[in-house]
């Protein structure tokens, strides 16, 4: 090699990594541009052949919301705090919606990218953390359309009392980001040496729904169960995201601090394994 090629500073020098710890999230805002195109194109590719577009972000939670006041409201009597059954599932179905569709999106980043993967370098985090912010439209406008269907209520005499807490909301989309994520990419690192892992997080994610309370109040639980659903780390953020809406219920700081705590943790783990499955996954998917 010459001295002239010796003295070469290069904008980029891309290394394997080391170890498990050998991680540079720095990458992740050098790429921010490419997370902004896979944005724009994991939103403009979900409903770019449909009829409907994006009025199905709206027609899914209201069908969600009608079906839960018919079964749940109506036929089997669980009650709502005193507030109007559409409202109360609705907050929870919002929430929900969003936690589970990024979980379940980002549980495929490398069986879905793997063609990509192969292909181009850059920092594989892009994909799950773009499509973590692409379901934020998606959650713009279902919340948009809880307010709006808030303001129906409000004006047709419902009572509820939104307050200071809706200033927490930013946050506890953060938390579910967080924990969507997290646990997104456990799975996607898993799933490629053991694919049944897919299916089992479909089902998961089900169950999971029913032990979060959606349709239910916390405080209709009796004593003995409460301690279970309690230790859902979804449960204080759906709670505490309808108590600042509607003002049911109560805040837990401890609560909230426990979920905090468990999306951190999650999410410190899901890095670690992404980046450890990353250097060799294209051997096994």
């Amino acid at each position: 090699m010459s001295n002239g090629e010796q003295n070469i500073n290069w904008d980029l020098s891309i290394r394997p990594k080391k170890n498990l710890l050998d991680i540079n999230l720095k990458e992740l805002w050098r790429y921010k541009d490419l997370i902004m195109l896979f944005v724009r194109r994991d939103f403009v590719s979900k409903y770019k052949q449909s009829i409907l577009g994006p009025a199905w972000f709206i027609i899914q939670p209201l069908l969600t919301t009608l079906m839960f006041t018919l079964v749940f409201g109506k036929i089997a009597g669980i009650p709502t705090d005193g507030l109007p059954p559409m409202l109360f599932y609705m907050t929870g179905i919002v929430g929900w919606t969003y936690f589970s569709t990024c979980l379940t999106a980002t549980s495929d980043t490398f069986i879905s990218n793997a063609g990509i993967f192969g292909k181009v370098y850059f920092p594989r985090l892009v994909s799950p953390v773009s499509i973590v912010i692409s379901n934020l439209i998606q959650f713009a406008i279902q919340f948009s359309f809880l307010i709006a269907c808030m303001i129906f209520y409000w004006l047709s005499g419902a009572k509820f009392t939104p307050n200071i807490y809706v200033l927490l909301i930013p946050v506890l989309i953060v938390l579910l980001a967080g924990l969507s994520l997290g646990f997104g990419i456990i799975f996607s690192s898993l799933t490629t040496k053991y694919r049944d892992l897919r299916f089992l997080l479909v089902f998961g994610v089900q169950l999971w729904m029913y032990a979060t309370p959606i349709i239910y109040p916390v405080s209709a639980l009796p004593e003995k169960y409460k301690i279970f659903i309690i230790a859902n780390p979804m449960s204080s953020i759906i709670e505490i995201f309808r108590y600042s809406l509607l003002g049911s219920g109560t805040i837990n700081w401890f609560q909230l601090g426990y979920s905090a705590v468990f999306t951190l943790v999650i999410l410190v783990i899901g890095v670690l394994v992404f980046n450890k499955v990353e250097r060799t996954f294209m051997d096994t998917v």
